[in-house]
This record gives structure tokens, C-alpha cells and sequence, in this order.
């Protein structure tokens, strides 16, 4: 699912990478504000202005650690049962441990599922009964207020993430009991995407009334998650159909056995104007004889200045083979389409040893799934 725009990397903890992406500073200035300007100031009045922005920055950072062990939680759980994890992501929405592929079982998806909310109602009750003895205590109210707001969050976050709405994680617990009991994975995702989508619309429905009813940014941000939601249950099913129907395909089916390679000797203006621009091809790999030396790309290209592209020359441009643009012959589609997923390269170089076989691109294989789902033959 393509939810996310420019990440950044923050730090790796028990072998998963932690991102950020740039839509989660827009979160993190927006609760800060609420907090300090809206909630803080009109449950505990009297504080000085200063107080109630520390409160804010403090409880927005007691908000990005929830979120934080709430995807931990899911990632350790995924890993104890053999699911590669890429990392997780925190985002405008949220955050989302990131899976290479479907739980391997009913029991799996549950647990890994549960895990979500189960820490989520450990972290309210111990963020509760850290604030209870300074109830009513006029010295340690803005701690107080701050443990109580990340004590509510963390059960509001649970109950909303239990909601069996795929994809959260009600959903997943619900696609959990009905694989288990149909047997079938893709039909069990068909039903808990399908409530998931409703979910979305309803949420989309009170946000628009809310907007007519005056709340016009909480009824932009219910609005908003509830296309989120609505997108996320559709593409989660679509992920279950592509995987059926590549399912036993080899990279080999869908490759170019004869791919268009640009020699390391050309300049950069002929390599745009004698392939780029006849070809309309953005990646295309570099040859010395049979050794393949890796790929020149049009995002390369770009970074040139236009005075310079008679001067430089392609074996001056190269990104050397890796696993971000390689993949064997004997791999499966269904991997080829997850590595174009993560890393946004929509051309693959298909590799023996160091030659170059052929090329597979996302486009042949989403021709090839588009033709399989219009002949009902998922």
C-alpha cells in the first residue's frame, strides 16, 4: 500500500529500523497545539502558560512512545512467528509495522493482532496508576494531567484499534476466526476488508457532518481516517488477490529476455536523447561486454546539470548492482513486486551470477493481473 511519502530514518532498536515519515511532524505540531492551547488549559486552569506547553510537548512525545510500543508489540509477535518485518513506520495516521508478507496461519494473524491492543491497555493501566496517588494534589497537577491524558489515549487507542474493521486490528482478529474457520484466507479478507470499507465510509459521513455541524477540524480528521481506513481495506484485499494470482510464478514468466542496455561509454545527452527519450524507459542497465556493471536512472539523470550532459559519461552515473535494483532468475513474481513496492523502482534487472538475463517490470506484471481479474481468474 502506498501510504507513505519521504522517510526518515530515526534509529533501529531489537533489529527492527524505526521511520518517520515527514506527514508525522504535521501530527506531532497538531497535538502539541491541542494539547496546550485546547485540553491542558480547560481541565487544569490556573497553570502558567509556559506549564501548559511543556505539558503538551511531554504528552505528544508520551503519545509517539504509545504508538511506538503499540507497533513493537506487533512487530515482536511477527517475528516470534517467522514474519519478515521491514521496520515500522510512524505517519499522519499513525504508525504501522511493516510485513513482507501474510501470517503464515489463523493463529498467527491473532496473536500478532492482539498484541496491538493488549499493549495498549497494559500502557493506560500503568500510566493510571502512576497518576492516581497525585489526584487532587495542587503541586503535581501538570504531571498529573499529562499521565492521565497518556492513560486515556492509550485505552482510546486500544478500543479504536479493536474495532473488527480490517485493517486494524479488530479486523485482523476477525479475518483470524474466519480463516480459521472457512479455510480460506483470501475469502476471510474479502469479508473484514469489506466491514473495514464500510467502517471508512461511516467515519467519512460523521466527519462531513461534523464539518456542516461547525467542528470543522475534527470532522476533517474524522473524514480523513476514514479515507485512510476505506483505502487501506481495499488495498489489503487487492494485496491477497495479486498474491493467489502470482502465486508459483517465476520472476522468468514475466521477464524481457531482451532488454535495451545503454553502453558505459555514451554521454548523459546521448543516453537521454538516443534511449531515454525512445525507449521512455527510467532505469536501464549498463553493459561492458557480458558483464553487467549495474543501471543508470532517469533520477540520476535529473541531478545533472543540463551544460554538463556532453561532458559526463554514463560509467560516471552508475548505481552498482544491489538488492534494491537485482533480483535471481529462480525468484518468485510475487517477491518482485515487493521489492518494487519498497524500494519505488518499477524495473528490476533479473540477474545470473554477473550477467543480466532480462528485465522485469511492475508494468507487465500489473498487465498481467489486470488480464487475470477481467476473466475472472483469480
Amino acid at each position: 500500500m502506498a501510504m507513505f511519502g519521504k522517510r526518515v530514518t530515526l534509529f533501529r532498536l531489537l533489529g527492527f529500523e524505526v521511520r518517520v515519515d515527514l506527514s508525522w511532524i504535521v501530527l506531532a505540531v497538531l497535538v502539541t497545539w491541542t494539547l496546550a492551547v485546547g485540553l491542558f488549559p480547560y481541565r487544569y486552569q490556573g497553570l502558567e502558560k509556559t506549564a501548559y506547553w511543556w505539558m503538551g510537548v511531554i504528552g505528544a512525545g508520551g503519545l509517539f512512545f504509545s504508538i511506538l510500543f503499540h507497533e513493537f508489540c506487533h512487530s515482536l509477535v511477527a517475528r516470534k512467528f517467522g514474519l519478515p518485518m521491514r521496520g515500522i513506520t510512524l505517519f499522519i495516521f499513525g504508525g504501522v509495522a511493516e510485513m513482507d508478507d501474510e501470517p503464515p496461519s489463523p493463529k498467527a494473524e491473532f496473536f500478532m493482532a492482539a498484541a496491538g491492543p493488549l499493549s495498549s491497555m497494559a500502557l493506560g493501566t500503568l500510566f493510571f496508576t502512576l497518576a492516581s496517588p497525585m489526584r487532587g494534589s495542587p503541586t503535581a497537577i501538570a504531571v498529573y494531567g499529562v499521565l492521565s491524558y497518556l492513560s486515556m489515549i492509550n485505552w482510546l487507542l486500544a478500543g479504536f484499534n479493536l474495532v473488527p474493521a480490517f485493517p486494524l486490528d479488530g479486523g485482523r482478529i476477525l479475518r483470524a476466526a474466519l480463516w480459521h474457520w472457512k479455510r480460506d484466507l483470501r475469502g476471510a479478507t474479502r469479508i473484514s476488508s469489506r466491514i473495514g470499507s464500510g467502517f471508512g465510509i461511516f467515519l467519512m459521513l460523521v466527519g462531513a457532518l461534523s464539518i456542516l455541524l461547525g467542528n470543522i477540524i475534527g470532522g476533517l480528521w474524522q473524514f480523513m481516517i476514514g479515507m485512510f481506513l476505506r483505502s487501506a481495506a481495499e488495498s489489503g484485499y487487492r494485496q491477497i488477490v495479486f498474491r493467489k494470482a502470482l502465486e508459483g510464478d517465476t520472476v522468468e514468466r514475466f521477464m524481457n529476455k531482451r532488454p535495451v542496455t545503454a553502453p558505459a561509454s555514451i554521454s548523459i545527452r546521448e543516453l537521454v536523447e538516443e534511449y531515454i527519450y525512445r525507449y521512455h524507459f527510467k532505469m536501464f542497465p549498463v553493459t561492458e561486454g557480458d558483464k553487467l556493471l549495474g543501471c543508470v536512472t532517469t533520477r540520476k539523470v535529473k541531478e545533472i546539470p543540463r551544460e554538463e550532459w556532453d561532458r559526463k559519461i554514463v560509467s560516471d552515473q552508475i548505481d552498482r548492482c544491489s538488492s534494491e535494483n537485482t533480483i535471481a532468475l529462480d525468484m518468485g513474481a510475487l517477491q518482485a513486486l515487493t521489492l518494487m513496492s519498497r524500494t519505488k523502482n518499477s524495473r528490476l534487472m533479473v540477474v545470473a551470477g554477473d550477467r543480466l538475463v532480462g528485465i522485469i517490470s511492475l508494468k507487465d506484471i500489473l498487465g498481467y493481473l489486470s488480464l487475470k481479474m477481467e476473466l475472472g481468474d483469480e
